[in-house]
This record gives structure tokens, sequence and C-alpha cells, in this order.
């Protein structure tokens, strides 16, 4: 609402400055705040369609991290560390032929299971799977994978 996000630019004591550059100059660098940072962070989808019986299904997929652990391992902060785990498993489920194509083709064309295990197996990362009913929102399970 202040519109400090702005890049056009504003006078200032004389001086053409973009709002948003005075932030991100003020801001400290994130790579400095890491091993400041306490607690878990939990990257999630929520997938709505229908299931196999063609009945409305709706499901939500999410990982839980916490920090102090890749900072402990990578000198990475969790969210830095959950946006790269992604496509380096992906990356090695290619290189092996575990998941192999010919195109085109996103990460859902291929079986989550092989990406499951690898990630829980390989990389000691463990996703979480919530089924909420579709009418009311309420957890009606709740998996780790």
């Amino acid at each position: 609402m202040l519109g400090l996000d702005r890049t056009e630019k504003v006078r200032v004591g004389g001086v053409e400055v973009s709002p948003r550059d005075v932030v991100a100059a003020c801001l400290p660098d994130p790579a400095m705040l890491g091993d400041r940072m306490t607690g878990k962070t939990c990257a999630g989808v929520w997938v709505t369609g229908a299931g196999k019986d063609g009945a409305a299904r709706e499901v939500y997929l999410y990982h839980v991290a916490d920090n102090a652990w890749p900072m402990r391992e990578f000198g990475t902060q969790a969210v830095v560390w959950q946006t790269a785990m992604n496509p380096v498993t992906a990356l090695e489920l290619l290189s092996t032929d575990a998941w192999k194509g010919t195109g085109i083709l996103g990460p859902e064309a291929f079986d989550a299971a092989p990406f499951l295990e690898l990630l829980h197996d390989g990389h000691g990362q463990s996703c979480g799977i919530q089924e909420p009913d579709p009418r009311t929102h309420a957890v009606l399970t709740d998996t780790v994978l």
C-alpha cells in the first residue's frame, strides 16, 4: 500500500530513486540470516480434481524441513534446500533411467513412487499427504510417505 515495491523513480532530496531499490539496499543479505533462523518450513501443493472413481477428490502434498538440518549439513536455509531438492532428485532419476520418456515431459508425467523413495531413502526426507473431506475440508487422513 505504501508503494515500496515500485520501480518508478521518485524524487527524494533532489535525487531520483526507485522505492524498491531503497528497500532492497536496506534489507540484510538473506544468505547471512540462515544460521540465526530457527523453526520449520512447509512447502506444499493442494491438488483438486476427480479420483479414479470419478468422485471429487482433493489432497494436500507437503514437505516439512527444520532449518537446523540443512544449515548444519549444507550451510543453507531450509527454504533454499527444499527448492533445490526437487529438481536435483528429478535429475538423479533421469540420469539413472528410473524416469525416462520422449519429448518434453513435466514431472507429473512420471511415476511418483521412485521420486518419493529417493527423497526418503537417498536424501533422508519424508513427504506427507493429507486428504480432506471435499465438502467440509476436515482432514480425513494424514500419511507420511
